[in-house]
This record gives C-alpha cells, sequence and structure tokens, in this order.
C-alpha cells in the first residue's frame, strides 16, 4: 500500500477564499505563517488560533487572483468563514466558501503526469507552478498536489487515470502521516496549539512576523521551552481505524496522555499520528481508548525539532 505511483480525490478537504485589496494585510494579523513569503511559485502551510494559541484551524494557503485559498478540513469551512466574516468587516476583505470551485487531487510519485499536464513542479517544498487555469504544489519529494478548476476536473481525472493508479483516500493520508503532517479536524478544533502538531517544524509558524491572534502564546512556547506534549507517529496491530481526538492512555497516568491527530489503514494495521506527554512516550507503555486498549508502538518522524533553526523562520 502506498508504495507505488497513485493520485487520489482530497473530497475530505474544502477552500476558503479569502480575497481584495487588504487580504495580505487581513490575514497577516489572523495566521501563524507568514504572508510576505507566499509568492506566485511559493505557498505555505499555516494555522489560525484563539488568543490562548489553540488551533481553530491548520491549512495549506496558496495565492490565487487577488487574494488567497486556504485548504483545510471541509467540515471547518463554514465554521471559519463566519468567524473570519466579524473582523473582515473592518477591511477591504471578501470572504467565501470556494469548495465548489475546484477540485483537488494528492499524486504521489507522480511528477511524470504533472509534466504532461504542462506543470513543471521545482523540487523545494511548497513550490508551486501554473499552467493553463491549474496549480500544482509540491508538499515533499514524493507528495503533490493538483488543484483543478471544477469546469475541467473530468477531463483532468481521465488524464491522470491514463498514466496512474487511481487511489482510495486512505492511502494519500497512509503518505501524510509518514510524512508527520498533522493537521486540525472538527474533532480537534480548538484542542492543540501550533508546536503539538510540530508544525514550526514543517515551515508552518513564522517568529518574525510580528503580532497576529495567539502570537504571544505561540512564541513563549518555542522560546522557553516548556512544551510537554508534541507530535509522533504510532503503529497499531488492529483493524478498526480510530477517529480524529480518539484519547491515549498510559498505566503510569490516571488520565488521558494525549489525542489521536490523524490515522489510516496499513497492509498489517494502523499507523497514526497523535500528540502525547513526553514522559508517557518515554515509558513507552501507550494505549488507545483505555489503560488497557491495543497498544501501540512508536515510530520514527521524517524530520527533527530543531527550535533554534525554527525560530529563524
Amino acid at each position: 500500500m502506498a508504495d507505488s505511483a497513485f493520485f487520489s480525490s482530497l473530497s475530505h478537504e474544502g477552500l476558503l477564499a479569502v480575497r481584495g485589496a487588504d487580504a495580505s494585510t487581513f490575514l497577516q494579523g489572523q495566521l501563524t505563517c507568514n504572508l510576505k513569503y507566499l509568492n506566485e511559485t511559493t505557498a505555505s502551510l499555516g494555522a489560525r488560533c484563539t488568543p490562548k494559541g489553540r488551533m481553530l484551524s491548520s491549512f495549506r494557503i496558496v495565492g490565487d487572483a487577488d487574494g488567497f485559498l486556504l485548504a483545510m478540513d471541509r467540515e471547518l469551512v463554514p465554521r471559519q468563514l463566519a468567524d473570519l466574516n466579524k473582523y473582515a468587516v473592518f477591511s477591504k476583505s471578501k470572504l467565501s466558501d470556494a469548495s465548489d470551485q475546484w477540485t483537488r487531487f494528492g499524486l504521489f510519485d507522480a511528477d511524470a503526469s504533472l509534466l504532461d499536464l504542462g506543470l513543471t513542479l521545482a523540487s523545494e517544498a511548497n513550490a508551486v507552478a501554473r499552467h493553463d487555469g491549474l496549480l500544482a504544489i509540491r508538499l515533499d519529494a514524493r507528495r503533490s498536489e493538483l488543484w483543478v478548476p471544477s469546469q475541467s476536473a473530468s477531463g483532468i481525472e481521465t488524464r491522470l487515470q491514463a498514466t496512474l493508479r487511481q487511489a482510495p483516500l486512505n492511502e494519500w493520508l497512509l503518505v501524510q502521516v509518514r510524512a508527520g503532517i498533522g493537521q486540525v479536524f472538527a474533532a480537534t478544533y480548538e484542542l492543540f496549539i501550533p508546536q503539538m502538531l510540530n508544525l514550526q517544524a514543517v515551515g508552518a509558524v513564522s517568529f518574525k512576523k510580528g503580532c497576529y491572534t495567539g502570537q504571544e502564546i505561540v512564541a513563549r512556547m518555542q522560546y522557553l521551552g516548556k512544551l510537554k506534549r508534541r507530535l509522533y507517529r504510532l503503529a497499531l496491530h488492529d483493524t478498526a481505524l480510530p477517529e480524529p481526538g480518539t484519547e491515549l492512555f498510559s498505566p503510569v497516568h490516571g488520565s488521558s496522555i494525549g489525542e489521536v491527530v490523524l490515522a489510516a489503514l496499513t497492509d498489517d494495521g494502523v499507523e497514526l499520528l497523535a500528540v502525547l506527554q513526553a514522559d508517557a512516550v518515554a515509558d513507552a507503555r501507550i494505549h488507545l481508548s483505555s489503560g488497557d486498549g491495543p497498544t501501540l508502538q512508536l515510530l520514527d518522524l521524517p524530520y527533527t525539532l530543531d527550535r533554534d533553526r525554527e525560530i529563524q523562520h
């Protein structure tokens, strides 16, 4: 599973559009990422937080026409749209749900298929390529996204099918788990701060951009190093897929020591990302749903945490 080239429909996510003369200034005060780094050829991961630093959403953001598109869990789009509109009234910005305007595909080991569509994608993470209304984003060496205007989606999907295996969403989520990229879902709304999902390690948090909602808490966690929970990758020899927000337990604690962030089926069980307390990880006895639930095994992440490097972003 997920060991050969494929593409999947990213129907689980929606798009929030923010457009207008003040779109960049407005979002700069709302999001963890630095919009000054974005341009025609660069996208970013990011998050939006409460004043207490708890994430209301996480997303991939890319420039489009006179504004930006933010791809996030589909269930969060209406909630974020309503909330952001409370603040947008004070700026020349217009927000809308653009989910129906685009069809998005996740591609794995599929650069040749992008070339067939006229898209030459640079090797750097977050690189963007555009051609004939299509938009491609590099996630990492093997993963990319293809964004297609909805009116062209059927024809583009047929062309992808000619060169790639069409896989269920689970396979795309599995390679996301293995890449160590967590995200906020409706079930984990306001549960995590960005560093709990290691977002500072993947370029989703800027410590140089200045003020944004929740910035004081996020910066304090980074500079004082007091974070006690962070993202880990684990394996579970079970065929039942745990939902985001499912609690994890350890025999050395009387209460929950973390929550599932994202999970996907493998050939012999489940791999997942979870936020866990560091002392419970050191003990290594981690169980799903209860103290005597199925046991999980720790796996490696493909990146390391480096506070000095992260604060340079």
